[in-house]
């Protein structure tokens, strides 16, 4: 499927990487600041026209007066503090109007608005990758239940996706937040660390789609609500292997930290192809053969005379009268027919 998006990461947004604490390993949140930088350079170095970062809301804005799904970033900038730090970012927000309207039409409802705050779950991930270019924040409603699905975050970003690509901009996607914690619970000091392994090596093979067989209650149950920002940057994504994928598991939190500046990975050609239009032909006289006891007699009489009933190319000719399996196949025929066509003709010889 044709794409413009160029690249993305997926980044954790703890506070302690600001306030640092005496209860945190400093060492641990200098390997995870490095591994983020090394990430940003990485997705300048595609140049792309639009940065897009799903991130959570903490419910701090979007809590007891309206708790929309997604919410995107309209106005012209975005401005917020954390631990005495002013954050700062232009925002694409004519960008962002068309994605909204690009979104009405796919049948999605997101919110917008021009004066959403920017908390440190937008501003630490672009603080690490070293990011100060424009940026589309994309809130999503991890924290305030009901939340969206995976299923339906993961959609999401397809959508978001085909926006962008309509819209001809080379685009990265960021995802904020994440792994395993339980911010004031009395879980807070166990997060589920297998867990959260299992998941990534899925990831880790570029199996992005797998976000979405993970039900509401287990996101939950093991303190990885916020990956509903990684379901819309993976379905924006698309299948792709993470170039970057590093995990730095602390006493109360789980960072993980992945990017992507590759292509999505060529899948291949499939076992079972669709059938090209210049072997309708010979896939006719395969399938005859397959399923038409006149059919597989004729060829058995005289190979050369039943091939000559149909419009074939010389190289179709000579491996259909040879029964030569790998050359059909090779040719792009899809393979249970002739299997199929070659295990009748035995059967028939055999009994002759």
């Amino acid at each position: 499927m044709r794409t413009s998006i160029v690249g993305g990461a997926m980044l954790p947004h703890a506070p302690q990487f600001f306030t640092q604490p005496d209860t945190e390993d400093k060492a641990t949140i200098a390997k995870v600041q490095r591994v983020g930088a090394e990430i940003g350079e990485s997705l300048r170095a595609l140049k792309p026209d639009l940065w897009i970062i799903f991130s959570n809301d903490h419910a701090e804005q979007f809590f007891h007066q309206a708790a929309p799904a997604f919410t995107i970033h309209v106005g012209g900038e975005g401005r917020g503090r954390f631990a005495g730090r002013d954050f700062h970012w232009p925002i694409p927000g004519e960008v962002g109007l068309e994605l909204v309207r690009s979104l009405y039409q796919q049948g999605f409802d997101p919110a917008f608005s021009s004066t959403a705050k920017i908390d440190y779950a937008i501003g630490i991930p672009l603080t690490h990758l070293g990011h100060t270019a424009p940026v589309l924040p994309i809130y999503v409603n991890a924290y305030l239940p009901p939340q969206p699905p995976m299923e339906r975050c993961y959609a999401f970003g397809q959508a978001v996706a085909r926006a962008v690509t309509n819209l001809g901009l080379r685009t990265v996607v960021l995802a904020s937040g994440g792994m395993s914690h339980f911010p004031g619970t009395d879980r807070y000091s166990n997060p589920e660390l297998d867990w959260d392994l299992a998941v990534l090596a899925k990831l880790r093979e570029g199996n992005l789609k797998s976000l979405i067989g993970l039900h509401e209650s287990e996101l939950d149950d093991t303190g990885n609500i916020e990956l509903r920002c990684w379901a819309c940057a993976a379905g924006a994504l698309g299948e792709r292997v993470p170039d970057v994928l590093q995990m730095d598991p602390s006493w109360h939190h789980n960072y993980a930290s992945l990017g992507w500046f590759n292509a999505g990975r060529d899948p291949g050609a499939p076992h079972y192809p669709a059938t090209k239009p210049e072997l309708v032909e010979l896939v006719t006289a395969l399938h005859a053969l397959a399923h038409e006891a006149p059919a597989r007699e004729a060829y058995v009489s005289d190979p050369a005379a039943y091939a000559s009933r149909f419009k074939l190319t010389p190289e179709q000719g000579a491996a259909l009268v040879a029964l030569d399996l790998p050359a059909m196949v090779a040719m792009g025929t899809h393979p249970l027919v002739p299997f199929l066509a070659n295990m009748q003709l035995q059967q028939l010889r055999k009994k002759a």
